[in-house]
């Protein structure tokens, strides 16, 4: 499947069907999370490794990445950090999707570049809704507005513990 763009900075599918790659080791979790967001009617990729994902991001220019942290060999920080650097991929937001909630692990998630952070164990129906909120807001031109919101509520967060 091809991409053009739509005027803004992120690609969309020909189809203008929204598309997910979900980049994430754990078989149950891709399928928790394709069952829901498929349901949906988002058409979703999945990748079992780090480098099976940035190989689809590259190739198949998803609308969004749910990017798991803890994987082997290549971790999904290394995979923001190449995706974000690579022109073909930059613009496409990164929710990270994973058991790391340490206040430092969301920082550094928001710090490298990802728009949303999703801590395991999470409602599976509420990932369609987050990717479709996200993605009218980018297209409006409001991600660094987004941006700044998660980090002030990690910043609120961090106060009241």
């Amino acid at each position: 499947m091809n991409a053009e763009t739509d005027g803004h900075t992120r690609p969309v599918s020909v189809a203008g069907e929204t598309r997910v790659l979900v980049i994430d080791d754990e078989a149950p979790i891709r399928l928790l999370c394709r069952v829901n967001l498929e349901a949906e009617g988002i058409h979703v990729l999945e990748a079992a490794d780090g480098t099976t994902g940035l190989d689809l991001a590259r190739n198949e220019q998803p609308d969004v990445v749910l990017l798991d942290v803890m994987m082997p060999r290549l971790d999904g920080w290394r995979v923001a950090e190449e995706l974000l650097l690579d022109d073909r991929t930059s613009e496409i937001p990164i929710i990270f999707l994973t058991a790391r909630a340490e206040f430092r692990d969301r920082a550094r998630g928001l710090d490298i570049g990802g728009i949303d952070y999703v801590t395991k164990p999470f409602n599976p129906l509420d990932l369609a809704p987050l990717v479709r909120e996200l993605l009218d807001r980018i297209d409006r031109g409001e991600r660094d507005e987004l941006r700044g919101e998660k980090l002030a509520e990690l910043r609120s967060l961090m106060q009241t513990e």
